[in-house]
């Protein structure tokens, strides 16, 4: 008997990319206003395991989740096998960079019903859909490595005790690099470094080049995604892009920019290219980063925002500024996560790295740009695209809101240090922000004794394998040793 490849018989979900996009928006726009959350605390599980019940052509449900690190982790189960095991979906976290050791390994995924997205089969597979997990103890208890639901909480107590709202943008830029799985094979290419796509860039991309065929078609995804597109362009080196997508929840934001890397990565190898996140994979150029783009809003009303105030910011958002600039050079290994990212901040190539803010200066690491009641916020601009999007904003909400609930002789304290000149910088190089984020006691009690420790550990491997001086060329080491590219195989070899 033969084997046949003939989808046909399959009869598996297969929508078009319009019926895809109007339910996942429903989705999210309940999500968002979690109204009948509040009356329910089980209405978006009762929702959806009724459509998975009824919807026949649904075969799996993939599950998302993320390492400390930021490096997206997925299984699929099988429908109904996850219908009738969704208290017990448990699984080995000493397999998961940074969570659990193999004495005490098991853990356990509770599904955020909330997040579940309806997935375009020609990228995805046909009969998919996805939801994202946050990661608990056997015991039920939030699991501290965890930054996905550690921030979900963290959202919900502000929400209960404040009425706030933390609201994010992300502007993540990436590269179109010529090869498939060409970070993979860095170490073959090493002579030459990387080669771009294309020459085509900012606003000059030609309508039927490369990159802009790889644009739009990302685009168009995470517009059936629910991601609610606003702008998309190639950046300014050659064969760099940015795809951006609404301000929203901060949850949310983090969930989409990882669904939008990983979409980034499919679509470039469909296309026989490589997507990369790494902050500067070519030397010479712009590197990449992710700007974040914050606010809070209380019932409603952007609370940043005061007409005729400096920069047009409120009092509550200026003290919210300087306890993230009181903070910076401490989180520094949180947002520049990497060996390659230091690369990415000389101010030769528009890079921020000086400890201050400005609405006009790009050297500044928080920029205030032109904005009205509805759109002001604060744009922290040393992120990498590589940064583990839950714990930046984990920790850039506690620390903003510290800025917010000192004293106005603790604000002037933090205030006058950072001005004493000449002016603070960030770290120039990754041995020296770990070492600084090792001494900070901040962070240790923000994070936790153990993660804290944990972090720091795995990112002391990465150091100890690549040189301290950055120099002009972009090391081996640097890239295939790189959490996103890097896998546990290649990583227990040495």
């Amino acid at each position: 008997m033969s084997f046949t490849t003939d989808i046909s018989l399959r009869e598996h979900l297969s929508l078009s990319y319009k019926e895809i996009e109007e339910f996942n928006l429903s989705i999210k726009k309940e999500q968002v206003e979690g109204i009948k959350l509040k009356n329910d605390p089980k209405y978006f599980e009762n929702k959806i395991i009724k459509y998975l019940r009824e919807e026949k052509r649904i075969k799996a449900v993939t599950v998302a989740f993320s390492d400390i690190e930021g490096k997206l982790q997925m299984l699929d189960y099988d429908k109904t096998f996850f219908i009738d095991s969704i208290e017990n979906l448990t699984f080995d976290g000493s397999s998961i960079t940074g969570f659990t050791e193999l004495g005490s390994s098991d853990l356990r995924l509770v599904p955020d019903f909330g997040s579940f997205r309806i997935l375009p089969s020609d990228i995805f597979g046909s009969g998919k859909v996805l939801l994202f997990a946050n990661v608990k103890n056997i015991d039920g208890s939030q699991f501290s490595a965890d930054f996905r639901g550690r921030l979900q909480e963290e959202l919900i107590a502000i929400k209960k005790s404040d009425n706030f709202d933390f609201l994010v943008a992300p502007e993540v830029e990436g590269f179109l690099l010529k090869g498939v799985d060409a970070e993979q094979h860095y170490a073959d290419i090493n002579s030459s470094g990387f080669e771009v796509a294309t020459m085509g860039g900012y606003f000059n991309a030609l309508p039927q080049d490369d990159l802009r065929k790889f644009i739009d078609t990302v685009a168009e995804v995470q517009r059936a995604m629910g991601f609610e597109n606003e702008k998309d362009h190639g950046e300014v080196a050659p064969s760099q892009f940015e795809i951006n997508f609404k301000y929203t929840n901060a949850l949310i934001t983090g969930d989409q920019i990882l669904l939008y890397k990983l979409v980034a990565r499919q679509v470039a190898k469909l296309m026989g290219f490589t997507a990369s996140f790494l902050p500067k994979p070519v030397a010479g150029i712009n590197g990449s980063g992710m700007h974040m783009n914050m606010s809070i809003a209380k019932n409603g009303e952007n609370i940043f925002y005061k007409k005729g105030g400096e920069d047009n910011l409120s009092e509550f958002g200026q003290n919210f500024c300087t306890g993230v600039l009181h903070r910076a050079k401490e989180m520094n290994a949180l947002y520049c996560p990497s060996v390659n990212s230091y690369r990415r901040l000389d101010p030769n190539f528009e890079a921020p790295n000086a400890i201050q803010k400005s609405a006009r200066d790009r050297g500044s690491i928080i920029r205030i740009p032109l904005a009205n009641a509805k759109s002001s916020r604060i744009e922290l601009r040393p992120v990498s695209p590589d940064a583990n999007p839950y714990i930046v904003m984990f920790a850039l909400l506690k620390t903003g809101l510290d800025g917010v609930n000192s004293s106005n002789a603790e604000r002037k304290d933090m205030i006058d240090f950072r001005q004493r000149k000449p002016i603070k910088k960030l770290y120039e190089n990754f041995h020296e922000s770990i070492a600084g984020f090792k001494a900070s006691k901040y962070l240790q009690a923000l994070l936790g004794e153990e993660v804290h420790n944990k972090y720091f550990e795995i990112k002391k491997e990465v150091i100890e394998r690549s040189p301290k001086r950055l120099g002009n060329t972009i090391k081996t080491d640097e890239i295939i040793f790189h959490h996103e590219v890097t896998n546990q195989i290649l990583w227990n070899k040495f």
